[in-house]
């Protein structure tokens, strides 16, 4: 078993026996999110530490997303619990890139695409190849392509 998935057993066994609903139901439904991943497919097999964080990242987006449309909708108290959720797997996450962090890996990218012949809007594509891999589990998906456009659109 996987050192994070470990850790996620031990603190629902913990929260279990403080009685912590909250974050007993949200590792609950983050270890069967976690066991459903494992089983799909033609065979189970162990997920990673890496997939396994890939799985939690899922999780909480989910938890942000649910909790801005509670928050549309007017049910301030299922949006409170949504974001306490959301709140609790990032702490099982790495720390994200803040802005400057990510326009300092954004710009370098940028800067080694038009070296590689890509300017303007259309080396969307190609700055966001560069900078996947290096920003992968530390910064939300649309928070990168937001800043390689604003970079892009100089």
């Amino acid at each position: 078993m996987t050192t994070l998935k470990s850790k996620l057993k031990e603190d629902l066994t913990t929260a279990m026996k403080a009685r912590d609903e909250l974050t007993s139901s949200t590792l609950r439904l983050t270890l069967t999110a976690i066991t459903k991943e494992e089983v799909s497919g033609t065979t189970s097999r162990e997920l990673s530490d890496d997939e396994v964080q890939k799985v939690i990242a899922k999780e909480a987006k989910k938890r942000r997303e649910a909790a801005e449309a509670f928050a549309q909708g007017g049910r301030t108290e299922q949006a409170e619990r949504e974001r306490a959720e959301g709140e609790l797997l990032d702490t099982y996450l790495p720390k994200q890139l803040n802005d400057d962090e990510l326009d300092v890996i954004v710009a370098q990218a940028v800067q080694e695409a038009k070296g590689a012949g890509a300017e303007g809007p259309r080396a969307m594509g190609a700055v966001m190849k560069i900078v996947n891999p290096k920003v992968a589990g530390l910064a939300d998906g649309g928070r990168v392509a937001a800043a390689v456009k604003r970079l892009l659109a100089g």
